[in-house]
């Protein structure tokens, strides 16, 4: 696979994504609904492909493959335990859905801050989502620089990977908003599955097959077949990776944004499905290739480096696997374009509106395009650190966010929750996770993504039954609950013919 190859690829696919994402444009969005909510009108099928793409990020291919390459079977009860967190979808899912719809939210933190009655609740969502995002973004960024490098052995430096895909992510992000971000993730989400499931056959196979590869595993790495594997999980670590990763649905704004904008409850079901299958066939197919390339490259200086020379190495035809690279650095960008859109949302919408009351949607929506570059650069300056394991990173930016659970899952099934109670979890958790990091992430000897939840949901408790709760904004938002899903189960009863009135 040569240099050139590698960037006519590039060139090729951002030919047809520039395509796709201007046929994708239905007039300029002059609305924040339209421009980051798509006009709430995103049918089934290309939700379940943006929210797969969204989702399984650099983090699967290069992180998850890297994880289990370091940790064994571990990884893959890891992110088994975030498979079964995507059930809470289900459950808050229609929720978010019938409150965006009545109310007219655009952003997670809006909805919290309408549900707890106080605007310093929603900025705080805001800024604390930023906080932990624009990391987690670097970790997108990091993984594009990576997967070039090992690739080319050098020749497409780590910090070229890094700037070209900041510069496609801002790209995409202002040509149609979520609308060019989404269609063109329906591409990416195909080729993703697609070449790396026949990647994945195609190295096992040049490996032995399963027997000769997990024969190899057994002989050479025993230990990376038993629980909880080679030395990387404690059961301590395995709890702080899994606990935050299972509420990422719903503690991860630009995840939880995507519930607003299905068409219609059906489209929300037909997202979630489609999504649970792309994620368990992805989700195997990327521990098989952290295994292969733990059988064939046993000595790799970086974990994270497993992916890379499985591509570049004789067991994969060069046009499979760049059309693989295409789809991994595809779907880092997809999901950077989320968050930089979701953060331009919450920014404009609950920080900057909030500060500054009257101000129009217009002004709104300039706000939020102008701080989308603002938002790239640092996590531009962010990933240019290159720390080591992208899928601890990735998970050490859902323990910070795993502030905003409580609060949410009180908005919906806790009347006497109160915007104190909200306010002294999102800050109080913050603070205190950023801290441990700061600290060397060990208190009692459990790390953050464990103290957190724990942390979190005893300050949303204890404050908001010391302070009085905002009773007029819970039953109006519960009851637009209420109201909305129950409309959508009630069967219309037709009229009686005229015989049978007769009879």
């Amino acid at each position: 696979m040569t240099e050139s190859m590698i960037w006519w690829s590039i060139a090729i696919y951002l030919l047809i994504a520039v395509g796709i994402a201007f046929l994708s444009r239905q007039g300029p969005a002059e609305s924040m609904s339209g421009y980051f909510l798509g006009n709430r009108q995103m049918n089934g099928f290309v939700s379940a492909l943006s929210y797969s793409a969204t989702t399984y990020s650099a983090f699967m291919m290069v992180g998850l493959a890297g994880l289990t390459y370091a940790g064994g079977v571990g990884a893959l009860g890891f992110e088994i335990i975030y498979f079964a967190g995507v059930s809470l979808v289900a459950v808050f899912g229609p929720r978010f859905w019938a409150v965006g719809k009545k109310f007219g939210f655009v952003t997670p933190s809006e909805m919290l801050g309408h549900r707890y009655n106080s605007k310093h609740v929603a900025m705080a969502v805001s800024i604390a989502s930023c906080i932990f995002l624009i990391p987690y973004s670097a970790v997108q960024l990091a993984g594009v620089g990576y997967l070039l490098e090992g690739m080319t052995d050098g020749a497409i430096t780590f910090t070229t990977g890094v700037v070209m895909a900041t510069a496609i992510a801002v790209f995409f992000s202002y040509i149609a908003g979520i609308r060019s971000v989404m269609w063109t993730d329906s591409l990416q989400a195909l080729m993703m599955i697609v070449a790396s499931t026949l990647v994945a056959f195609l190295v096992i196979q040049g490996l032995g097959g399963f027997s000769g590869l997990f024969g190899t595993l057994a002989t050479e790495h025993p230990a990376s077949l038993s629980v909880p594997g080679p030395g990387l999980f404690s059961l301590v670590t395995f709890l702080g990776l899994s606990i935050p990763w299972f509420f990422f649905s719903l503690s991860n704004p630009q995840v939880s944004q995507r519930l607003f904008m299905p068409s219609s409850l059906r489209s929300m079901r037909q997202m979630l499905i489609g999504f649970l299958v792309f994620g368990f066939i992805y989700t195997l197919v990327s521990v098989l290739w952290g295994f292969s390339a733990l059988a064939a490259f046993p000595d790799l200086a970086r974990a994270d480096l497993a992916t890379p020379a499985l591509l570049a190495s004789d067991f994969i035809p060069p046009v499979l696997g760049v059309i693989v690279m295409i789809g991994i650095m595809a779907a880092a960008v997809s999901t950077i374009d989320s968050i930089m859109l979701t953060l331009a949302s919450m920014l404009s919408r609950d920080v900057y509106a909030n500060a500054k009351p009257g101000v129009d949607e217009k002004r709104q929506l300039l706000m939020g395009k102008i701080v989308i570059p603002v938002i790239a650069l640092l996590a531009l300056g962010f990933a240019e650190l290159q720390l080591d394991l992208i899928a601890v990173l990735s998970v050490a930016a859902s323990s910070g966010l795993v502030a905003m659970v409580p609060a949410i899952i009180g908005a919906f099934y806790w009347k006497r929750g109160t915007a104190a109670g909200a306010l002294a979890s999102v800050v109080g958790t913050s603070v205190f996770v950023l801290v441990m990091y700061a600290t060397g992430n060990s208190l009692l000897g459990l790390p953050a993504g464990i103290w957190g939840i724990f942390v979190s949901a005893f300050l949303f408790v204890g404050v908001s039954l010391a302070t009085k709760p905002h009773k007029a904004s819970a039953d109006a938002f519960l009851s637009a609950i209420s109201e909305e899903l129950g409309r959508k189960k009630r069967v219309p009863v037709s009229a009686p013919s005229s015989q049978n009135a007769a009879v």
